[in-house]
């Protein structure tokens, strides 16, 4: 009888042992969020690595930096006109052959996507561009003070893309869109770019000798 027992109780033995090692094979099996969708065709991340309302987000924000670049394309040689050293005109209209590439790459995004390139109002860039065009009517044309909201206004246009352009690379990343993610990263390096060659011109030059012009 103790025998039979015996028996019994190893086989229950046996079997809880078995079924804690099915669950943790289970439990290794589960893949992370987001591991799926590597391997996979551009187009099935697309479509199957982010939910619908992660890529309406996504596709929103794009229409929004797409925006922000076609009225920039506008807004940039306008600015440069109104500078007062060459130096800043330069630096403007080098970034604002650079935004054109931006625009082109965007449209570059959509085409990957499978969608149609097309920008949706940007409320935060509209509100810029004003305060850039206030800034200029305010200050007196040829001094260095003009030149110095200038530049804060760029600034704060470059901070706002740099932003942008920050988030939608890593979201892009996450979901395996290499290829997306590489055409915005470009974008947002030389939009860091174009943000220090603004500071090294108000720190090495405009800035103290505007502070200089105030004082005649």
């Amino acid at each position: 009888m103790e025998k039979k027992k015996n028996s019994r109780s190893t086989t229950s033995s046996n079997g809880r042992a078995k079924q804690t090692t099915a669950n943790k094979s289970s439990q290794n099996g589960k893949s992370r969020p987001g591991a799926a969708s590597r391997g996979r065709s551009q187009s099935d991340v697309v479509e199957g690595g982010m939910d619908e309302m992660l890529d309406k987000l996504f596709t929103d924000q794009l229409k929004d930096i797409y925006y922000a670049e076609k009225l920039l394309t506008k807004a940039l040689p306008k600015m440069a006109k109104a500078a007062t050293t060459e130096e800043l005109r330069n630096a403007i209209m080098e970034h604002h052959a650079e935004t054109e590439t931006h625009v082109e790459r965007l449209e570059q995004v959509f085409e990957i996507l499978g969608k149609r390139a097309q920008s949706k109002k940007c409320e935060a860039m509209d509100g810029l561009k004003k305060e850039a065009d206030s800034i200029v009517e305010e200050t007196e044309a040829g001094s260095l003070t003009r030149d110095v909201g200038i530049i804060m206004a760029s600034q704060k246009v470059e901070h706002y893309e740099i932003a942008s352009y920050g988030c939608l690379t890593k979201l892009a990343r996450t979901f395996g869109m290499e290829e997306v993610a590489s055409l915005l990263h470009q974008t947002l390096e030389e939009e860091k770019a174009c943000d220090e060659l603004l500071t090294s011109i108000a720190e090495n030059n405009v800035n103290y000798e505007a502070g200089q012009e105030e004082e005649e």
